[in-house]
């Protein structure tokens, strides 16, 4: 189980920590935003389906994905395996992961 976003003051903090694969490597990836950028954080947020059922199909040597989002208002979590991972899922994850690797 992987731990919490660390507290900040940071209104919108994303972590997405990837587990799984052949090797079983654990990746990590947060974004911090400020003011500025909580519009396009929480559009992407909203997006997705939280609440929804996910499939639990996750099989030997694939990905499992944990998805953390703290906003002003709401704290979400969510566990989906890598089939699950498309849509609005997948484009949150992507700019995560991108903003992360600007950040450098």
């Amino acid at each position: 189980m992987s731990e919490p976003p660390p507290a900040t003051d940071a209104p919108i903090v994303i972590a997405v920590v990837r587990t799984g694969g052949i090797a079983g490597i654990r990746r990590r990836w947060q974004v911090e935003a400020g003011p500025d950028d909580a519009g396009e954080w929480i559009d992407l947020i909203d997006r997705c389906p939280w609440d929804q059922e996910a499939p639990t199909d996750t099989g030997a040597d694939r990905f499992v994905w944990r998805i953390r989002a703290r906003t002003p208002v709401e704290r979400h979590e969510r566990e989906l395996p890598d089939s699950a991972l498309d849509g609005p899922w997948r484009a949150l994850v992507e700019a995560v992961r991108q903003a992360a690797a600007a950040k450098g």
